[in-house]
Formats: C-alpha cells, structure tokens, sequence
C-alpha cells in the first residue's frame, strides 16, 4: 500500500511530490541515473498518481527523445559504429534467445514466460516484450512478470555499468558497444552511454537500434514456435526518423549548426522518460516477479554482460 492515497488531501500531496520530481530530472543539476532513483522513490514511497497513463508516455517520450539524439551525430561514424555490432549482435540475439529457453526448461519456468524473458534479454528489453507478446498469446502476468525483472535490471545496470566501465578505463567506443549488447532497454543504454561520454553515446545509441530491428524476425520466428494466428508486427518505426535526423545533421548546413540544441533537449527527455521508468516500478511490479523467473533473468543478464565485457576488452582497440 502506497505511502499516500490518491483521494483527498493525500492525493493532491502525491501530486505534488510528483510533479517536483519531474522538474528535479529535468534540471541540468540531475544526472540519468539520479532521474531513475528518484523516479524509484516516487514509485514506492509516494505512488505514481498517473499510473495508468505511464506505459504510454514512456513509450512516446523515449522515441521522441531518441530521435532527437540524432540530431547530435554524425552518419558515417555511425554507420562505423553499427559495423563493428552487427557481429556481436548477431551472435549475441541467438545465443541468448537458446540459453534463455533452456533455462526456462532447467528451471521448470512457465514457457511463454521463459521465452519473454529471453527476449526481452536478447534484443531490447520491454519493447521486445510488447512485440511479442500478444502473438505468443501472453497474459497480463505473464507480461507484467517479464517487464518486471527487466525493469529491475536495467535500473541496476544504469547505476552499475559506468562505474565498471571507469574501474576498467574502457575507451567511449567500447563503453558503448558493452552497454547497447548488455543492457536491456533503449532508455538505460542511451542514459549510461550519456553518462560516460559523448562517443560512447554515439556507438550505443546506433548499435541498440540497430539491434531493435531484430524484433521484426524474433516476432516472425515466435509465431511459429507457438504455432500463433499472423498477428500484426510492430515495426519500431520511429528508428526510421533517427536515421534521417543523423542525415539531417550530416548534409544540411543549418541542421549541423544547430542540431546540438534538439539533441541537448532529447538528453533532457531522455531524464524524464528514465524518472517516468522509475515510477513506473511500483511494489506490485517488484512482488509480481518469481523467484525462478528472476534466477533466469538475472543469469542470461550476467551472462551476456561477462562474456561481451571480456570478448570487447579483448579484441576491440581503446
């Protein structure tokens, strides 16, 4: 039970504390991952008074924000960015797609739970999650379940990974091939890429949506792994709108000039949409996630995050 209700008084109380953590992420004095902790403290000391509507605007804001960021980069580095992934995406997606359905069998985990999770791990967190869900048939907990453990994670990795990757004194570049394969959601990525520097941003953003595309063959392969109806695909269409601001700020003379400006503000979008997550991780998200479920989470996660670490400190130049 929240903190404060949402009638009355109370209500208007966790309005307000609401609304000043908006303007406290928004602020150039609170870093992406203070938004995501504050956003943490809303959601299970306060509430989040806008619960229903959260999903949505966290949708929207982070695709908005995300091609807003093109307009701070360049092209050709990008394109070179998303070379040097598209191996390690590949081999990455498979390999965590098949280890995540074994476990799910190890553990005894509820199939369609297993294979969300696995998903969700492999390619881009809960936006895979939604892909696929509806053809896979899910049900609201099996759905909530998956999105709850990768919530939790990607809230863990935002804190953890710039601090590891400082400890190690990896390169920008190499910052931010390790945090688009081993971090979960778009929103976490671009927020510990932000964190670490202007390079590592470039490299994670490009590669993490290159990687989003493979929801379009996951969601084609799951309907015949579970023998579905053909359901509609959602097409992550506004990676399209990225593209064409990177060329944007690439060939037109005023768009370069400026376009630091609409990506400086994508960056403060990026805050909110990170603070909206936090709120979003209420105490029903945390206590519907089950002990097994979370095991397999939490391994595919370390797994992949250990074995790209080490595969990236080895064969990818500072």
């Amino acid at each position: 039970m929240d903190v404060l209700d949402t009638s009355g008084e109370k209500g208007t109380l966790k309005k307000l504390f609401f609304f000043l953590g908006i303007l406290l992420s928004v602020s150039p004095f609170i870093s992406e991952p203070v938004a995501l902790l504050l956003g943490l403290m809303v959601a299970l000391f306060v509430g989040h008074p806008y619960l229903y509507l959260n999903n949505k605007a966290t949708q929207y804001l982070l695709q908005v924000s995300v091609v807003g960021l093109g307009f701070g980069m360049q092209l050709d580095s990008a394109l070179e960015a998303g070379r040097e992934g598209f191996l390690f995406t590949v081999f990455t997606i498979v390999g965590t797609l098949t280890i995540g359905i074994l476990l799910g069998r190890l553990f005894r985990i509820d199939k369609i739970i297993a294979f969300l999770i696995a998903s969700g791990t492999a390619i881009c967190g809960g936006s895979a999650i939604a892909a696929v869900s509806p053809i896979v048939r899910a049900d609201e907990k099996q759905i909530s379940v998956a999105l709850g453990i990768v919530f939790i994670l990607n809230a863990i990795a935002l804190f953890v990974f710039p601090y590891i990757g400082e400890i190690l004194e990896m390169s920008q570049s190499q910052f931010g091939l390790w945090s688009a394969i081993a971090i979960h959601d778009t929103s976490s990525v671009v927020g510990a890429a932000s964190k670490f520097g202007p390079e590592s941003l470039e490299v994670a953003t490009t590669v993490k949506l290159a990687r989003a595309l493979w929801i379009i063959p996951l969601a084609i392969a799951s309907s015949f792994l579970f023998k579905s109806p053909s359901k509609k695909i959602k097409i992550p269409y506004f990676i399209g709108f990225f593209v064409l601001a990177m060329i944007a700020n690439t060939y037109i003379p005023f768009v370069e000039e400026n376009g630091h400006h609409v990506a400086s503000l994508a960056r403060t979008g990026l805050k909110l949409t990170l603070f909206l997550i936090g709120c979003g991780l209420s105490k029903k998200v945390v206590k519907s996630v089950g002990v097994k479920p979370f095991a397999q989470g939490l391994f595919l996660w370390v797994l992949i995050s250990v074995s790209s670490l080490l595969t990236i400190l080895t064969f990818i130049e500072n």
